[in-house]
């Protein structure tokens, strides 16, 4: 599928990892952000002939994959929770798995605003862009980066001391 020079095949080829990546930042699960990230992409595919050209694809895509990553924690907190016990991995995670595994449970721990900002930012998105996704100026996205940064470092180095 091909609208206005943007062929769907290439956005999900360059944009598939980078969604994933935000939508695992939300759900903290990667099972269920491959599933988020696939409801992104149906998205995309259906509203791309009726994409403008008034922001960046990317933004555009980010945007879809930010709004649609808050329809479906919203409807998670809905619903009844069991308590299940938490499966133990077969093999020991080497330093980089536990730390990128952290990072996206500390990510998930922080407020909504403040996972899309900090999700937009691991993925090399410039402030102006995340600005114009969140709705929020320039100036107020490099504070709340700066001290979500200062937040997760803390938080590593408190899990470092403990363990």
């Amino acid at each position: 599928m091909e609208h206005s020079g943007i062929n769907f095949e290439d956005i999900y080829r360059v944009y598939w990892n980078k969604v994933f990546r935000i939508c695992l930042g939300y759900a903290n699960d990667a099972d269920w952000a491959k599933d988020i990230a696939q409801d992104v992409f149906i998205t995309i595919w259906k509203q791309l002939p009726g994409f403008r050209n008034e922001a960046a694809i990317g933004t555009w895509i980010f945007r879809i994959a930010t709004n649609n990553c808050l329809r479906q924690i919203e409807r998670h907190a809905r619903m009844p929770k069991t308590e299940l016990p938490e499966q133990i991995p077969a093999e020991p995670a080497t330093d980089i798995e536990w730390q990128s595994k952290f990072l996206y449970k500390c990510i998930a721990d922080l407020p909504e605003t403040d996972r899309i900002i900090i999700s937009l930012e691991l993925e090399d998105v410039k402030q102006a862009e995340i600005a114009r996704i969140t709705g929020l100026s320039e100036s107020n996205v490099r504070v709340r980066i700066y001290r979500i940064k200062e937040k997760l470092t803390l938080k590593f180095k408190q899990y470092e001391q403990q363990h």
